[in-house]
């Protein structure tokens, strides 16, 4: 299916409440001034703009990290996929996609299937409550990404700009684990703060420190 050049459609879930916020952009009224989709509740806003180089950039709150993720495609990619997903870069989770309606929607359903198995019996209010939580609060959070980033590093699938394997180093802050190569100095901040945000990191495959 080839979708319409100057129309897509978005849609991202809200951090706050867990509602699907979607809704079609056009590339003549993003071409003229930001789109930002807000969540009816009010908490929580993607914001999408075009670059002077044509590019889109795409500002998207995450219902699993503190802070949203910026993201930068090509207007190919945004306006020509059928769909395409936009994952959080911590956890690999989707959590934005663009492309057609029917696409869209469907990539959200099978979202919504892949977020209630990693949820389990927690509900989504217990994964908003628990970001603002410390990571000292569950020493189970800190084993997982702990354990994950000791076995990525020993399989060499910890990439950085070091030619060989750099050295790494890990530092803890109040919601976040920070891994650090101590000879190029290039970094990745990985969410600890809480335990859907740590057993999604459990699946990771490689981490890239920018």
């Amino acid at each position: 299916m080839i979708l319409d050049q100057k129309m897509t459609c978005v849609a991202y879930r809200c951090p706050a409440c867990g509602s699907t916020v979607k809704s079609v952009v056009g590339a003549f009224a993003l071409n003229a001034d930001m789109i930002k989709l807000k969540c009816p509740c009010g908490e929580s806003e993607a914001v999408i703009e075009m670059k002077r180089d044509g590019k889109i950039r795409l500002t998207v709150p995450c219902f699993l990290c503190p802070r949203p993720h910026i993201y930068t495609v090509s207007d190919k990619i945004f306006f020509g996929r059928d769909v395409f997903a936009f994952p959080c870069s911590l956890t690999g989770v989707d959590i934005c996609f663009s492309g057609s309606k029917e696409s869209v929607q469907k990539a959200v359903d099978e979202s919504d299937k892949a977020l209630a198995e990693l949820l389990g019996e927690s509900s989504f209010e217990d994964v908003s409550c628990a970001k603002k939580d410390s990571v000292f609060d569950d020493p189970q959070i800190m084993d997982i990404v702990l354990f994950v980033i000791g076995d990525l590093a020993e399989e060499g699938k910890i990439h950085c700009a070091c030619e060989e394997k750099g050295e790494y180093e890990v530092s803890v802050s109040d919601d976040s684990v920070i891994l650090t190569c101590k000879k190029c100095g290039r970094k990745a901040e990985i969410d600890a703060s809480n335990t859907i945000a740590a057993n999604a990191f459990l699946h990771c495959d490689e981490l890239t420190l920018t």
